[in-house]
């Protein structure tokens, strides 16, 4: 009886979760198995137009990865691509607790407003942004140099993660402050002490995200850093794997591969720190 009930338990989840969540599944995978097969094939292969798309028939080869390591600057692209969205997520995300505290706790004339406005002011598109932000970087001195791109990247990064922390914000219960500030704490130790602890999963997700559009801007970077030993991945990839009508597919797609790593092991590292602080918010 009990293998009976184990099986029809086993069966009625493949047919309600897996295969349901199957194509989903698949649809997000698919890219990533695309660029890893791309960027293992031999040149022979990859520009032949009977071969298979999606497999690879004439042996495996990493010298499309060799061209990235040998013939470009792709490492130090690399690091600075880490540099600035490392240093630009945590200003934007220290910038963002500080902004959307008072926004979702204190009452104040216009706050409502305020709040909207931020959320308006990430909506507007970098293209428009990026021509009164070059005049700004120009005057700063801060052209062709990293923290052009740490000084702008703010700019859309802060309106996301102080929106986000609004609404984690105002879940928290406010009678958990209201007790601390009767103990003797301010406004900032009441945030410092108390809401943040319980804010965890909340403020990791802004990090990640600012991490993600940070590691994946590409106009900014474009147009704001010139010297190709300062370009970040994303461009420095692009200018140099494509030379007018030759596109080096290999070594892109190697690049893509590569440059999807950091992303895919920040959102792993910090799942299991994500669920716990999660669960110990809800304790709290």
């Amino acid at each position: 009886m009990s293998r009976r009930t184990s099986w029809s338990r086993g069966s009625r989840s493949l047919f309600t979760l897996y295969l349901p969540v199957a194509p989903f599944v698949f649809f997000a995978l698919f890219p990533l198995y695309f660029m890893l097969v791309t960027s293992l094939k031999k040149n022979a292969e990859l520009y032949n137009v009977n071969a298979a798309p999606f497999l690879i028939r004439q042996g495996v080869t990493l010298g499309h990865y060799e061209l990235l390591s040998k013939d470009t600057m792709f490492w130090s692209w690399f690091v600075n691509s880490v540099l600035v969205s490392v240093a630009a997520t945590v200003i934007s995300v220290v910038i963002g607790i500080l902004a959307a505290y008072p926004l979702a706790r204190l009452r104040f004339p216009g706050a409502d407003s305020f709040g909207v406005a931020i959320f308006i002011t990430y909506l507007v598109p970098p293209s428009l942004l990026f021509l009164p932000l070059s005049t700004v970087v120009n005057r700063l001195g801060l052209s062709d140099t990293l923290w052009a791109l740490i000084v702008t990247y703010p700019t859309f990064l802060v309106p996301f993660c102080t929106w986000l922390l609004m609404g984690y914000f105002r879940t928290v219960p406010k009678e958990i402050e209201e007790c601390a500030m009767l103990d003797g704490c301010n406004r900032f130790q009441t945030l410092l002490r108390i809401l943040l602890p319980v804010a965890v999963p909340g403020v990791i997700c802004a990090a990640l995200f600012a991490f993600t559009l940070s590691w994946n801007e590409f106009l900014y970077s474009l147009v704001f850093v010139s010297p190709a030993e300062l370009k970040t991945m994303t461009v420095g990839v692009f200018s140099e794997l494509i030379r007018g009508d030759i596109y080096y597919w290999g070594g892109l797609m190697a690049g893509a591969c590569i440059g999807s790593l950091p992303i895919v092991i920040a959102y792993v590292f910090f799942l299991d720190y994500y669920v716990s602080g999660l669960t110990a918010g809800a304790v709290k």
